[in-house]
């Protein structure tokens, strides 16, 4: 799978490469549960597909388009666009977004007790000052850490 923000291989000379680094992508129980429904069978092409065919203007390389079905790769528009509108409270544009999404479970994963270098393989963060400003520990958290400071505490 092609990583957010990933550049082409390049070989010597400065030519570019139009294959990327493949990356494994790590799936929990129940997301492994639902993805037979999502490829239905498929053996190759996108994993997230739109549900029109591309339009004839639109250009898109061989790997954006499923050889089996004709669908093209789900965008990010269209993504935040499907996840927007299944959690809108209300109005559109009130639902959660793909980046906050994303660094919530950064924040779960902290809270639970998962370690700086293990965060930043799973964000594929760099840097630690970049992930950092995305872990935000709820008042629950802090309440737990700062209780172990507290009288009574066997700190030996």
């Amino acid at each position: 799978m092609k990583s957010k923000g990933a550049k082409p291989r390049t070989r010597r000379r400065g030519a570019t490469h139009a294959e990327y680094a493949l990356e494994i992508v790590y799936w929990d129980a129940g997301t492994a549960r639902l993805l037979p429904r999502l490829i239905k069978g498929r053996t190759r092409g996108p994993v997230f597909l739109a549900h029109r065919r591309p339009g004839p203007a639109k250009a898109l390389d061989d790997r954006d388009i499923c050889p089996d079905t004709g669908l093209a790769r789900l965008s990010y528009g269209q993504a935040r666009a499907l996840l927007d509108s299944a959690t809108a409270a209300s109005d559109p544009g009130t639902g959660w977004d793909l980046h906050e999404l994303r660094h919530s479970g950064l924040t779960h994963l902290g809270e639970a007790g998962a370690s700086l270098v293990e965060l930043m393989a799973k964000s594929r963060h760099r840097k630690p000052e970049n992930l950092r400003r995305y872990f935000k520990p709820s008042p629950a958290a802090m309440r737990g850490i700062t209780s172990l400071l507290g009288p009574g505490i066997d700190r030996r």
